[in-house]
């Protein structure tokens, strides 16, 4: 798991560079074969940003209506040499990211004095 403040950029990169692939609709095989190389080349050694992005888009995507394209997200991760041992720490991430995503704002909160 990466705390560094590069780490996090690096991360920001991949992220980014994964979610504008999954979005520009790959139909080509050859086309999924340069953007899993892509993210491979981005993320280089860190096979554990791979990871993370993988098991969020996994664990986040359940809940979501785009879960297709979540999938795709992971799909990119895993094939671009995802660290298979740490996925289900980070799917169990994703799941725990999206309840918190859920819970309404209490009354307390919004309150102004």
């Amino acid at each position: 798991m990466a705390h560094s403040d590069p780490d996090r950029v690096l991360y920001g990169y991949i992220s980014g560079e994964a979610w504008n692939l999954a979005w520009s609709c790959i139909n080509k095989p050859e086309e999924h074969a340069a953007a899993v190389e892509e993210l491979r080349e981005l993320a280089g050694d860190r096979v554990d940003l791979l990871a993370e992005l993988a098991g969020t888009s996994i664990g986040v995507g359940e809940s979501q209506l785009e879960q297709d394209v979540y999938r795709q997200v992971a799909d990119l991760g895993l094939e671009a040499g995802a660290g298979a041992e740490q996925i289900e720490y980070w799917i169990g991430v994703g799941r725990y990211r999206a309840e918190l995503a859920r819970i309404p704002p209490s009354a307390g909160v919004l309150r102004r004095w």
